[in-house]
């Protein structure tokens, strides 16, 4: 018989052959086709959700048209008692229109301030209230120019209407939560009182002139409410002041520079500017930093608070990238390690005529259906958990693969990526077999390929126990920020944000009584600022002691009645706390501001005046507090001033005991409602507003949890394929030994062994790999853990233990196995 054309048919098979020879493995090896399709799955998935994640945080203000040419206006700060140069968005209220003046190559300058805590009122033709709102974030005061430079689409109205103070835009979502539609809302009338801000200000009545289009996720703009800027407090106080000293947080400024300007030759001369505008004692200067970076500037942030740096980003990166390749790594191993079970397969297609490239081809096509099966999975596993990821993040974060052409070129890129990393060492392998050695079946795992296995189980290891020792630090650091004596009592005070006017500074006694008589209240305080806050205090130079300058620093300035200090439990090292008084009458300083003056014991600051805001403001200093954290752990303490005027008072801060706290609160309300007929009752509890100055470490946190679980899943699955095999390969081994009296605990250490070794390894080689990277990342704040051994020690001993775990089903199986019928054949 002629056998030519089967030979023929061998060396040339079509594609079609091919792709239904490589299914039909595919399906006679079911265990093993799961488990590597599981794996490329999940370590898909990962870096599928990454991607979009990256996507998404890459994209802020991308859509500006102008983008390029749009800058920031930046303070930098430079301190005498430090080397460091830090930078904040908050301006001196007159560098707008200095910037105007001295500069008139700038197209457009655009101040903003941006208001929190607002409450807005819905009124009718008479001027009576219908409905109110409490607006936290979104309030911005602009005008034209700023919508000149930034392309946020306007659905009714002008930008131009912004000229005219009084006039407000709102967005759609807005208008139609006050209004019902958004097409309604031209022309109707809002009353605003503007929250959160330390000045005096009466209730802002606005005319509704635009509405903006639905504002994109993807800005550090949220924009809900945009008032003309020169409206109130910004025309009476912020175009006007003359004060090249003092600086309020979320008071900022944007330019748009010309076509081809040099920002590097506009900071020189920015910096030259400063110095002639502001006092000879303020060495501060200012630059610009370019739009682009602001989303990633994590020290000045943004009005979004929502900024990351690009290191975490690239640090997502390498986690995708890594769990990506311990899902390669799986396949590579499981297949290399079946490569004894399809050597007579070889060995047979190398006798019928097919090549090393023909066998080559033939198992990529393989690796090729796996992984596109592998792909399909994860693009279901992404669609499911991708919502959940977006509340964990707090992220509009999506997934449309018909929407976003970029998803589609990534899942391209990382089918033929995989492919190639997962297929081509394999199908070498494979190719190479002595098909006379493959069909007398003499052919064992090879030397090199146990020792690449164990190399790859090795790598797959190192990064499971680096993540996870990272992520062990992670959550200690989160624990020593919430666990970390602050100075100061923050257990159950509760902080209810209102604003002053003249009827309700009448009424502040009354409510200060009402709300003492409550059982569950111990102690009640007005103020401006809680003693800790994260970006929303008012820095100032000042004057000490009559001195003809000011000093070359900046403290935080609150404001505070003689009630503010037994609340939180402040402590004084020195003096006595304040008098009750409705004015500014004397000073309460902290420890920082003493050592900042040079003076060596806190008495010595005692009976000196200190003054600020040009002289507007002149005390005696009375009291010296002991230092407490004013700021978050990020950043070292501050120098500190405290002082009485009725007016700045913006909250009120109950303190309440730790029992039937629910039906105090509701009594606390109703006396807020009964007290102020038109206040929106708003409340938060302190530890919960100092838990949020940690949000994104916490979600980080939390992700870092899910990417090491996953590592650690990935590997683990590796190993269980690893140690299925080895017990087949050794089933005879195993029958010799249990034959000459070996245990079943020995057969059991026996495969435990080896694997344990390899996994003591990668700890070894994980550990100053985690110390290096964990330690680098806790050099962003000031107060930090110090990295104990038994961090590492806890990494390393959790893999073993899910390692054993994993392979101890098939060490045991394999030890209680019959001898007699794995030795039958002999």
């Amino acid at each position: 018989m002629d056998y030519s054309p089967s030979i023929i048919d061998i060396t040339n098979e079509p594609m079609n052959t091919i792709f239904k020879t490589a299914f039909r493995h595919i399906r006679s090896n079911k265990v093993y086709s799961v488990i590597n399709i599981a794996g490329l799955a999940v370590g898909i998935a990962v870096c599928m959700v990454i991607f979009i994640i990256i996507q998404f945080q890459t994209s802020f203000d991308n859509f500006h048209a102008k983008k390029d040419r749009i800058y920031r206006v930046l303070t930098e700060y430079h301190r005498t008692e430090s080397a460091n140069t830090s930078y904040g968005k908050d301006l001196p209220f007159p560098m707008p229109v200095g910037l105007q003046t001295s500069f008139p190559q700038i197209e457009q300058v655009a101040p903003i301030f941006a208001s929190h805590d607002d409450q807005v009122l819905i009124v009718d033709n008479n001027g009576n209230t219908e409905k109110d709102f409490k607006e936290q974030q979104g309030v911005f005061y602009a005008g034209p120019s700023f919508f000149k430079i930034f392309n946020f689409p306007l659905l009714a109205g002008s930008y131009a209407s912004l000229k005219d103070p009084n006039n407000v835009m709102l967005t759609r979502a807005i208008a139609e939560k006050y209004f019902g539609h958004w097409k309604t809302a031209i022309g109707k009338t809002i009353k605003l009182q503007m929250g959160g801000f330390m000045f005096e200000h009466g209730t802002e009545v606005l005319k509704v002139s635009g509405i903006l289009a639905t504002i994109p996720a993807n800005t550090d703009f949220q924009l809900k409410v945009v008032v003309a800027y020169g409206t109130g407090f910004t025309g009476n106080y912020l175009a006007k002041s003359t004060d090249w000293d003092g600086t309020v947080s979320d008071f900022g400024c944007y330019i748009l520079l010309p076509p081809n300007t040099s920002p590097d030759n506009f900071n020189q001369q920015l910096k030259a500017y400063s110095r002639k505008t502001e006092s000879p004692a303020n060495k501060n200067s200012h630059i610009i930093q370019a739009l682009g970076a602001v989303h990633y500037d994590t020290q000045v942030g943004d009005y979004s608070n929502k900024t990351i740096s690009r290191q975490l980003l690239n640090v997502l990166w390498l986690i995708a990238g890594f769990i990506l390749l311990i899902a390669c790594v799986n396949f590579v191993n499981l297949s290399t390690a079946q490569a004894v079970n399809r050597a007579k397969e070889v060995g047979v297609r190398k006798v019928l005529g097919s090549s090393k490239s023909q066998l080559q081809i033939q198992f990529i096509v393989e690796t090729f259906l796996i992984i596109i099966s592998a792909v399909v999975l994860a693009a279901v596993i992404t669609t499911l958990t991708l919502p959940s990821v977006s509340r964990l993040l707090e992220l509009s974060l999506s997934f449309n693969l018909f929407n976003n052409p970029a998803i589609i070129l990534f899942l391209i890129a990382v089918t033929l990526i995989v492919t190639a990393l997962a297929g081509f060492y394999p199908s070498v392998v494979l190719s190479r077999f002595n098909p006379v050695n493959a069909l007398k079946s003499k052919l064992t795992s090879n030397t090199q390929g146990i020792s690449l296995r164990r190399g790859l189980v090795v790598f797959q290891f190192i990064i499971a126990q680096a993540l996870i020792i990272g992520t062990l630090i992670i959550v200690r650091q989160m624990d020593y920020f919430m666990n970390q004596p602050l100075g100061f009592d923050k257990e159950a005070i509760v902080n209810v944000p209102f604003r002053t006017d003249s009827v309700r500074l009448s009424r502040m006694d009354y409510l200060k009584k009402q709300l003492l008589s409550l059982n569950g209240v111990q102690a009640v305080s007005y103020s401006s600022n809680t003693p800790v806050e994260d970006a929303n205090d008012t820095w100032n130079t000042f004057r000490f002691d009559n001195a003809i300058k000011e000093t070359d620093f900046k403290a935080i300035v609150k404001f505070a009645d003689d009630g503010y200090v037994p609340a939180y439990k402040l402590q004084l090292v020195a003096g006595r706390n304040l008098q009750p008084s409705e004015m500014t009458r004397e000073f309460l300083v902290n420890e920082s501001l003493v050592k900042s003056l040079g003076l060596k014991k806190p008495e010595d600051i005692l009976g000196k005046e200190i003054s600020v805001w040009n002289d507007n403001i002149k005390c005696t200093v009375v009291g010296v507090l002991k230092d407490f954290n004013d700021r978050s752990f990020r950043n070292d303490l501050a120098p500190l001033l405290v002082t009485t005027d009725v007016v700045m008072y913006n909250q009120a801060t109950v303190k309440l005991a730790t029992t039937n706290m629910s039906s105090t609160m509701e009594s606390v309300k109703q006396i807020f409602d009964k007290t102020f007929p038109d206040f929106v009752y708003d409340y938060k509890f302190l530890d919960e507003k100092i838990g949020s100055f940690y949000k994104q470490e916490n979600q980080l946190a939390a992700l870092y949890k899910i990417f090491a679980a996953i590592a650690i899943f990935l590997s683990c699955l590796g190993l269980y394929g690893l140690a299925s095999f080895m017990a087949v390969q050794r089933i005879k081994e195993v029958g010799i030994r249990k034959v000459l009296g070996a245990s079943a605990g020995n057969i059991v250490y026996l495969f435990s062994k080896e694997f344990i070794i390899l996994i003591a390894i990668a700890f070894v080689i994980a550990t100053p790999i985690a110390w290096y990277y964990m330690h680098q990342w806790l050099q962003d704040y000031a107060y930090r853990i110090n990295i104990s051994w038994w961090l590492f020690a806890t990494g390393g001993l959790a893999a073993i233990i899910i390692a054993l775990a994993t392979i101890s089903f098939q060490a045991v199986k394999a030890a209680m196995a019959n001898p007699v019928r794995s030795l039958r054949s002999e």
